[in-house]
């Protein structure tokens, strides 16, 4: 039996089965059943045969194959997570050999705003401009979804409809089951099938509420912020939250009688980034306007953020946002996993529900309850 140098074989106070060849180095993940495996473990053939067809159906961009290939990804199922990993292997082995080949580097756009900006008809507009022009685009979507059951309430394919038929474009409503800002753990990897399948510019719609703003900004090249033409007290806490990380902002709906506002919200935006330090070395926000109605600005909004593209290739800051980037979400697959595993393990389960009552009814503190809580599911040497 080998034997992990850093794993103690009481943790979790469990007896943990190790399995796995006696030579060469092997790398070890804690499974559903709380069991070290092999990372490594090989596919049977069927399996095989799973992984080759959906790699070929997305080199041959075929829309069923990438929409089955992010249902692989989006699985709990251990057997499907290591079909993904393998699919996931070879589509990253793809888009390396792409980038090494001719620096084709795909276009990671994401998208943020309060309710009522007209995200849905803005990536619509600009989605249809786009693939006239012959570009081929992905939109991952991100819905508004509950904490219990994690089921959505609205799917962008019923507000993208026109977008939705066009052959050069790929929706993907996506659930976030009460994740932070919206945006899922299999967001990452459903970006990387899209490029894989040839969506060179890929789209991410967050709800634009809480720390969502965050959460993408993490994953994509662009932070763009779509508002609406008035003011406000929540457009107001904007101009610190958002601003802060966005590349770009957009002033929607300048049509009609909005445009007066519109100019002016334009404005005090300008202003407003000449106080800010930039995200970025090569960059300097800016703020433009458009009309989504009216499809006015469009061009130009476009030609901004081509420029922004070629800037961060230029200057070599997109390759080294995306290092970066990795490491971020390597760390969110651990913090996802440990918590995965806290909540599934017995003890908890047996313990979680009083320990939140405790709390709810001023019994204890949210703090001690977690101290509780953590000394069942770790021992004590390990805190």
């Amino acid at each position: 039996m080998m034997r992990l140098p850093f794993l103690e074989t009481r943790f979790l106070n469990r007896q943990y089965v190790l399995r796995g060849r006696s030579s060469g180095a092997s790398i070890y993940t804690l499974s559903k059943s709380f069991q070290i495996v092999q990372a490594t473990q090989e596919l049977d053939s069927r399996e095989e045969n799973v992984v080759d067809t959906l790699y070929n159906g997305l080199l041959s961009s075929n829309r069923a194959c990438l929409a089955q290939s992010i249902t692989l990804t989006e699985s709990t199922h251990p057997r499907k997570r290591l079909q993904a990993r393998s699919l996931l292997k070879k589509a990253l082995q793809h888009c390396k050999q792409c980038q090494e080949k001719d620096n084709s580097y795909s276009f990671r756009i994401g998208l943020s705003g309060p309710p009522g900006a007209g995200k849905s008809t803005f990536l619509e507009n600009m989605g249809k401009f786009l693939t006239t022009r012959g570009e081929k685009i992905a939109v991952l979507a991100v819905d508004p979804s509950s904490t219990t059951n994690g089921g959505s309430l609205m799917g962008d394919k019923t507000r993208m409809q026109e977008l939705s038929r066009d052959m050069n474009a790929f929706i993907r409503p996506s659930p976030t089951s009460g994740h932070l800002g919206g945006v899922t753990r299999s967001t990452n990897e459903a970006i990387i099938m899209c490029e894989t399948a040839g969506y060179k510019t890929v789209f991410i719609e967050t709800v634009g509420v809480g720390q969502s703003e965050y959460a993408v900004a993490d994953m994509v090249d662009m932070f763009v912020v779509l508002i609406p033409p008035a003011g406000g007290d929540e457009l107001q806490g904007l101009k610190r939250g958002i601003m802060e990380h966005s590349h770009l902002v957009v002033v929607n709906k300048a049509d009609g009688d909005l445009m007066e506002a519109a100019m002016r919200m334009q404005y005090e935006y300008t202003s407003s980034l000449k106080f800010m330090r930039p995200i970025s070395p090569n960059w300097r926000p800016k703020v433009m306007k458009v009309s989504s109605l009216t499809k006015e600005g469009l061009p130009e909004l476009w030609s901004v953020m081509q420029e922004f593209h070629e800037t961060m290739l230029r200057t070599g800051e997109l390759v080294e946002t995306r290092r970066k980037q990795q490491r971020v979400w390597m760390w969110n697959y651990i913090t996802q996993h440990i918590m995965q595993v806290f909540r599934e393990d017995p003890r908890i389960k047996d313990n979680i529900c009083r320990m939140e009552s405790n709390v709810e009814q001023g019994y204890m503190t949210a703090g001690e309850a977690a101290e509780i809580l953590l000394h069942h599911f770790v021992p004590n040497s390990m805190l």
